[in-house]
């Protein structure tokens, strides 16, 4: 980063994380990001304990441990978001229930804090999965806001349609 600021360039870091990580190491992560203008993005993959392993294999406990710990930092960069969060729609898996759960725990931390979820497209070992529906989407979304978050938004929208 110091060479970049001597050659009058803008370097941010940003990272995108599980969170599954030391969290020593997730520390000096955040603070390159909030020194450089950078964001650290969360992918929040489910808040029942058995969902999450059954997606991923591993406990979620150090996940929102973790979480917790980089938004002790959020207010020394206000104006824009440090840390963000993310949660794939897997049909069958995260519910509305899934998402407001995930919700309700950033919307404790802050409301302010961004949050997308995410169309998922039936890929690698899921693949007998469909697509996000749109209505599955929009109630997703709607759970979110009631939950008291302010920036919540749908991604990748394209993948979107009436698969169920």
């Amino acid at each position: 980063m110091k060479k970049a600021r001597d050659d009058g360039r803008i370097l941010r870091i940003c990272w995108e994380t599980n969170g599954l990580m030391n969290p020593k190491l997730l520390e000096i992560a955040v603070k390159l990001s909030l020194e450089s203008g950078g964001i650290f993005k969360f992918d929040i993959k489910a808040w029942t304990p058995s969902i999450y392993e059954a997606l991923t294999g591993v406990s979620n406990k150090m996940l929102f441990e973790n979480f917790k710990l980089a938004c002790k930092y959020i207010d020394e960069r206000p104006e824009v978001p440090l840390v963000m969060a993310s949660t794939l729609l897997v049909p069958g898996y995260v519910d509305v229930y899934e998402v407001r759960m995930i919700a309700r725990f950033i919307a404790s931390i802050d409301p302010e804090i961004p949050y997308s979820l995410l169309a998922f497209h039936p890929d690698y070992m899921l693949t007998d999965l469909p697509p996000t529906s749109r209505l599955h989407a929009l109630e997703c979304l709607n759970a979110a806001r009631k939950e008291g978050l302010k920036n919540v938004n749908i991604g990748n929208v394209w993948l979107l349609g009436n698969y169920y």
